[in-house]
């Protein structure tokens, strides 16, 4: 099976997550098409972005304002608020699994009902939980930063040949000091310089969204813009 036959499909509309007063419908990839890492990769490259087992793009009827972006990790340079963050965690040991724990739901709802109450994901239904994060058919691995034996935070992060995909991340909200989702993206971006991996993906960029601000922090940033990836450029 090739990427020609590849079909999609078309989910409903709801309420966007990321501007107010608008709308958001996206394309899966029929569940029946067989993925794997390398064609994951290419989906990648093409906009594409995974919930679990699904594969899915953004097709909102009148808006483009979801963009994929990729930090291309050998040209980082660390700003100087990254840099303090980066030397505030240096006591955080990482070891990484390939599976989801009793341990990391724990801390996932404590995550929600601190930073996202009421945000429609419900942090008592351990189904959704792996259901959210874990993939069938991937190379997915979880991240988990502690200091000494405590769990401070745990990455969701999938390998493809280009890179590493930053799926989620979520941890202790009661240590907001430490700026432990900007450190997990800055040990992946590190992990991807060693290994000389191009890429780190972040999602998508929306301009005019508050909750994706952060990302234009981490350049060269890339968008995925009328089928080519430019740079993201700061005003």
């Amino acid at each position: 099976m090739t990427m020609q036959s590849l079909r999609l499909l078309m989910g409903s509309a709801h309420a966007c997550g990321y501007l107010q007063d608008r709308h958001a419908r996206s394309a899966f990839v029929d569940p029946a098409f067989p993925l794997e890492p390398s064609l994951y990769g290419a989906l990648l490259d093409q906009g594409f972005r995974r919930s679990g087992d699904y594969a899915y793009r953004p097709m909102c009827l009148n808006c483009r304002a979801c963009q994929s972006a990729r930090i291309v990790s050998h040209a980082f340079t660390p700003d100087r608020a990254q840099k303090r963050c980066w030397k505030r965690n240096a006591d955080l040991q990482l070891s990484i699994g390939g599976r989801l724990t009793d341990e990391h739901y724990a801390l996932y709802r404590r995550y929600l009902a601190a930073r996202h109450h009421n945000g429609g994901m419900d942090p008592d239904d351990v189904d959704a939980f792996r259901e959210f994060l874990a993939c069938g058919w991937g190379a997915t691995e979880f991240w988990e930063f502690r200091a000494e034996r405590q769990l401070l935070a745990v990455a969701v992060v999938d390998r493809v040949p280009s890179g590493l995909s930053a799926v989620y991340t979520f941890f202790d909200p009661e240590l907001t000091n430490r700026g432990l989702g900007t450190f997990a993206i800055l040990s992946q971006i590190e992990r991807a310089k060693a290994e000389r991996l191009p890429h780190v993906y972040l999602g998508y960029w929306v301009q005019g969204s508050a909750k994706m601000d952060y990302k234009r922090r981490f350049q060269p940033l890339e968008v995925l813009r009328g089928g080519q990836w430019q740079p993201l450029e700061i005003e």
